[in-house]
Formats: structure tokens, sequence, C-alpha cells
């Protein structure tokens, strides 16, 4: 039986850390602030993000070279067989097209999963295919599986403010100066690749009621309803917003009584475009092997 390796990018919210312990590999994703290089979770933390981001800093979100990929695949086929790599949807990047092109001169041994996932759905990916391995699947395997299951999951994100999305030219400066006066709070999704508008609340907390009467409509509707075994994962993230995350899981677990709940802070690249105080709610459908 072939030892698979399974990598994946710091936009699934895997810090290295937690990596080591899961056995996972991160590729910290590179960012450029004021015309300086920096890399997520290596010289770049969340909290020195947001204060740069809050100084009005210029950044921009960019790709991992295929130098780096390539040395962390190397790295990684000295102990191991095979790689399945979990990069970033490729609607929201162009980081995953670049790691199938680099893969095609690694024999098969790299194998790149485009199930159009990010954040805590892309780590749920990455956690389902360290299942996969156990149960002995080569990195085709693990591959092909998971990208028949990619649109088994669902992300809805609330933003606390308009002005990166007028800043990043994503809305225009009247539509975010008449949500602004109106006191919006836009709810996006992203079903598969692309991060969509969904709806506009009035209030925080109609936001957040709208979240999860969406996760609720998809589970009952997409995912097979909420049956007994909890075969849904529910995962709430957020952007320097822990303690909103914490008081909203309560909310959540109210209407989802026994469910597993993870909280995890959104990406940096998703952060990037959003600014902070954004709560997101997704859920993914639990693997059946």
């Amino acid at each position: 039986m072939s030892k698979v390796a399974i990598v994946t990018d710091s936009n699934s919210g895997i810090t290295q850390a937690e990596a080591a312990e899961l056995g996972i590999y991160v590729l910290p994703m590179p960012f450029m602030i004021n015309e300086e290089t920096y890399f997520e979770d290596i010289n770049l933390t969340q909290e020195q993000f947001y204060e740069k981001l809050a100084a009005g800093a210029d950044i921009a979100t960019s790709q991992p070279s295929p130098e780096s990929v390539m040395k962390l695949w190397n790295s990684v086929l000295k102990e191991y067989d095979q790689i399945v790599h979990i990069p970033m949807s490729s609607g929201l990047s162009g980081s995953c097209q670049s790691a199938i092109m680099l893969a095609e001169d690694y024999e098969g041994k790299v194998q790149v999963v485009n199930n159009q996932r990010i954040s805590v759905t892309q780590r749920q990916s990455c956690l389902d295919a360290k299942l996969l391995a156990a149960k002995g699947m080569n990195a085709k395997e693990i591959r092909d599986f998971l990208e028949a299951d990619k649109f088994n999951s669902s992300i809805y994100i609330m933003l606390d403010t308009l002005y990166y999305l007028k800043k990043g030219g994503r809305i225009t400066p009247a539509a975010a100066a008449i949500g602004t006066m109106l006191r919006l709070k836009p709810v996006l999704q992203i079903q598969g690749e692309k991060l969509d508008a969904f709806a506009k609340a009035r209030t925080t907390t109609q936001g957040k009621s709208i979240m999860i009467n969406a996760i609720k409509n998809d589970i009952e509707n997409r995912f097979g309803g909420m049956t007994e075994d909890k075969h849904i994962w529910l995962e709430i993230a957020h952007s320097a917003n822990p303690e909103a995350a914490m008081n909203y899981k309560q909310e959540v677990q109210e209407v989802f009584p026994g469910y597993d709940i993870h909280i995890g802070a959104l990406s940096l690249s998703i952060a990037c475009h959003i600014g902070p105080g954004s709560l997101a709610l997704a859920c993914c459908r639990k693997i059946e092997i």
C-alpha cells in the first residue's frame, strides 16, 4: 500500500502548528503588503495582518511560486510515495490550475484536487483525505473521490463593513455609501467556484438568522435532511471576530442540537477582500466510505 501525504495551503485555515498535529503539510500563502512579501502563519500572523489592514496598508494576495510548491512536494516525497494536494477553489485563485500543471512532471505521484472549496470546507476536505488514505486509497482514488464530493458543502458569510469590497472595486462607491447609510449587512455565499451575493440583512441578528436558515435549507434539500446520525459537519468561521463566533456557536447549537461545530479563522485571502468583523456559517456532508 502506498504511503499518501496530504498537502494543502493556508487558505484551509490549518495553521502550521495544527498541521504538525494532524500530519498534514501546509503551503503558506504569500501576500504583498506595501510591496513587501509576507507568508501567512510564517512571518505574518492573523493579528499582524489585521493591524496592517486597519492602518490602510496596500495588501494584495498572490499565488505560491512554482519553486515553493515543488520544493514542498519534493521534500514530502522523500518520505511518502504519493501526494494529494488540496489547494483553494479554482474559481477563486489560479493557484489550483498552476499546481495541476506542475504535477504533470511528477508521473502521477502528485494528484491535485480541484474540489472548489476554501476555508473551513477546504479544511474538512483535508481531514476527509486523511481518512481515505488511512482506508487504503491511493492518491488518484482520493482525488477522484473528493472531486465527486465537491458540491456537498456550502458557505455563507456575513460582512460587517462594505469598505473593503469598495476598496477592491467589487462594488461601486455609490452602492457602498448607500449600504453603509442603511447599515446593511450583506450575506455572501460560496457554492462551488464563486463568491456571490446571497442576501442583505438590516441587522447582525437578521444576518445570522439568514445564514442559519440557508444552511438548514441546504441540509433539507441538498444533503438528505437532518438525520439521527448527524451526517453533516457544521463550521463557523470569522475574521478577527472570535468572541462573536463563540456566541454564534451557541445560537447554531440550539438549531442543530448534537451536531459537531468547528470554529476557525477565515483565511486571510478572503479577509483581505471583506475586512474584519465578518461571520461565516458552513456545512459539509460527512463522507461515506
